[in-house]
């Protein structure tokens, strides 16, 4: 008996491309496993012999098979039609089967995973007649009702592991086996594939530019329907030392390239898309972003000064608490939606200089001579000196504030929203928390802009005027299909960088800027001689230490600063800043789980706290009050708080729908005007650039 195998069903209906997916896929996976292929046309007992060819499949093949035992079986003679040759397969360490019913549902519990492999009816047709002629036509719509019955019984898709579009481009082998790499269950046997992903070596180059970045997005992702741009739209020139750091970078990037992939998590449910092929695994998110991410696998090439070094890039939403104490409630946008980025532009807004990073693949020469024309273009004339995008970007924003702009509904109005904030304060004095970040959404629906409807709502232009109206160290615009995250974040969450060091910087005690000078400096210095302010930020900033102290070397918590003014462009807010050292070997994902979701967006106790969330704002909060960022190949990771920040759902249908979080910290001594009044001024920043007031009642 040998060691029971890895047994792996490629299934789909005829026509599909399975035995050539099935056949490339074996020839990779011999590079560096022994590999058996079984193809289940070999035992249908002919063309009406589906179910009958199923059960012997799963009786005489794969059962022994399963055991670790060579299957001996009766392979069907096609041309007498009627029993042939006996035949064996032998086990092995990888064992592929493929053909209709694969999969099955009789067939599941011995199969480690299932492959559904798809392609259009017509496809289909063409590749099954071309593979087996005159022989197969006059029986073409027999086999296709079988298909039909059994799959109408057995929906094997819904089933599947693995989904991939078998274009016949040569494409889906290589896809699948990357799509592999994912699941947990062949995680152990695919070790070799899984080092040679991680071997793989960065190509960098620098040029001396300072492109506008809102030009160099367009011209590089305009049409990707995956794309990121992490954007410092605050120029760093003049800013405080802590400030500057924070403004210094933006990395703009798609899933693009033969290593592009783009992940989606919903409810314990990951998706990973890689070129063709879909690879769902069922776990919590932060395991599954540990297995992708927490370990070092690229260095930063020479001179190169930022820590992203390629990696994942998106968004992880508030729901995603359901894994770090919180409940689990359903949000009804992805909990994260993330792409992996095999190639890359880095703007030092700093330095005045733009890097190419790109993984050495075969497609990486073609792709850094197009970003080397993309940046010569976008620094042609560009006055852009710290990424803002403003010198040639004037002509697409969004109309100018004065003009209609959509209608927002509060999902709580002003007395309800004061209403919650009295029972806020009755858990504080019940001792059930200390200081409860309460907050509630404004909506709207607006038509897409279209050919009819030319006054639409276009997410790139509503994109450029939040950035132009209210520049941001932590501005991000964020596409991925039909939804977009366009945000204006000025506070970080937490950075990880390369050689461990962690640090935290919350944001809480907001003022509005005033355009009278005087008057502006005087909100300014209430909030500094604010205490109700500092004692908001002092029990965030207690929180997060002990959220660190969790993975930290013992004794490097400290504070660097405290309660700190910073002014953006519409308002003066209260920061500090926490650093801490990870202790070596611990695992990244688990750092980041461990201060999840940003204490600034919960109070304290975090978990008690959020659970009176739950019941308090009895709505999910989506992307809002979760967190923005990277998750680079170097272990570093850097992130913001997604708050300042509007979702742009597209329905497919012509119409989209805008959410924007507001919110703020409630304490024993709060005033419930004086905190609906701040909801207020933080909606400001994004209403003002779409045209649109705060609804009132």
């Amino acid at each position: 008996m040998s060691p029971t195998p890895v047994i792996i069903a490629i299934d789909g209906r005829s026509g599909s491309g399975k035995t050539t997916l099935a056949i490339e896929l074996a020839a990779r996976l011999r590079e560096h496993h022994k590999v058996s292929l079984f193809h289940l046309e070999d035992i249908y007992p002919g063309w009406n012999g589906l179910a009958a060819g199923i059960e012997r499949y799963v009786t005489t093949v794969l059962s022994p098979l399963r055991r670790g035992e060579p299957a001996e079986w009766v392979s069907w003679d096609w041309d007498r039609h009627y029993d042939g040759v006996a035949r064996v397969t032998r086990p092995a360490e990888i064992v592929l089967v493929e053909g209709v019913g694969a999969g099955a549902e009789a067939a599941r519990p011995l199969l480690d995973a299932v492959i559904w492999a798809d392609s259009s009816d017509q496809d289909r047709r063409t590749r099954a007649l071309a593979r087996d002629g005159d022989t197969y036509e006059p029986f073409w719509d027999q086999w296709a009702a079988q298909e039909q019955d059994w799959l109408a019984a057995d929906y094997v898709p819904a089933h599947a592991d693995v989904h991939v579009l078998n274009l016949a481009d040569g494409t889906a082998p290589d896809d699948v086996l990357q799509a592999l790499q994912y699941l947990p269950a062949l995680a152990p046997v695919l070790l070799p594939e899984l080092e040679a992903r991680r071997g793989l070596q960065l190509r960098a180059e620098r040029i001396g530019a300072a492109p506008d970045a809102a030009r160099l997005f367009e011209a590089l992702y305009r049409h990707s329907p995956n794309a990121v741009w992490l954007d410092s739209s605050l120029n760093p020139a003049g800013l405080a030392r802590e400030g500057a750091e924070r403004s210094r970078f933006s990395i703009l990037a798609d899933d693009g390239g033969r290593f592009g992939q783009a992940a989606r998590h919903s409810s314990g449910l990951t998706r990973v898309r890689a070129g063709q092929a879909t690879a769902t695994t069922d776990g919590p998110f932060f395991r599954w972003l540990d297995g992708v991410w927490g370990r070092r696998a690229l260095r930063a090439p020479e001179g190169y000064p930022c820590e992203f070094t390629l990696g994942w890039l998106g968004y992880l939403g508030y729901e995603l608490k359901r894994e770090t104490g919180g409940s689990d409630v359903a949000a009804g946008t992805p909990d994260a939606c993330l792409i992996f980025a095999g190639r890359a532009v880095v703007l030092d807004h700093v330095e005045r200089s733009a890097w190419l990073l790109a993984l050495d693949t075969p497609d990486a020469a073609e792709w850094l001579e197009t970003a080397r024309l993309a940046v010569a273009a976008a620094d042609a004339g560009s006055t852009d000196a710290g990424g803002d995008g403003s010198g040639s970007s004037g002509a697409v924003v969004l109309p100018e504030l004065g003009t209609a702009g959509p209608d927002f509904t509060a999902r709580d109005s002003e007395v309800s929203y004061k209403s919650k904030i009295t029972e806020a304060q009755h858990e504080i004095t019940e001792g059930n928390s200390y200081e409860v970040c309460l907050t509630t959404a404004l909506t709207a629906t607006t038509a897409v802009v279209s050919t009819l409807a030319p006054d639409g709502l276009d997410p790139w232009r509503t994109y450029l005027a939040l950035r132009r109206r209210n520049p941001a160290p932590f501005a991000s615009y964020l596409r991925f299909g039909e939804l977009t995250v366009a945000s204006t974040s000025p506070e970080r969450f937490l950075r990880i960088a390369a050689d461990g060091a962690m640090r935290a910087e919350p944001i809480k005690g907001t003022r509005r800027r005033d355009a009278e000078p005087g008057r502006d400096a005087a909100l300014r210095q209430e909030l500094e001689s604010s205490p109700k302010d500092r004692a908001e930020n002092i029990m965030i900033v207690d929180l997060l230490r002990n959220d660190l102290s969790h993975f930290a070397v013992p004794g490097s918590v400290s504070v660097l600063r405290l309660c700190e003014i910073e002014s953006y462009a519409t308002v003066h807010q209260m920061v500090s800043t926490i650093d801490a050292r990870l202790r070596p070997g611990l695992p990244r994902a688990e750092a980041v789980a461990a201060c999840f979701p940003a204490g600034s967006m919960t109070g304290a106790p975090k978990v008690s706290t959020m659970a009176i969330l739950d019941r308090l704002e009895a709505a999910p909060r989506g992307v809002y009050s979760g967190a923005i960022g990277y998750f680079s190949l170097s272990g570093a990771t850097d992130l913001a708080v997604a708050i300042r920040t509007l979702v742009i759902s597209a329905d497919g249908e012509g119409s989209t729908a805008l959410s924007l979080g507001v919110g703020g910290a409630i304490t024993a001594d709060s005033s419930p005007q004086e905190e609906y009044e701040e909801i207020r001024t933080k909606a400001f920043g994004v209403l003002s650039a779409l045209g649109a007031d705060f609804p009132e009642g």
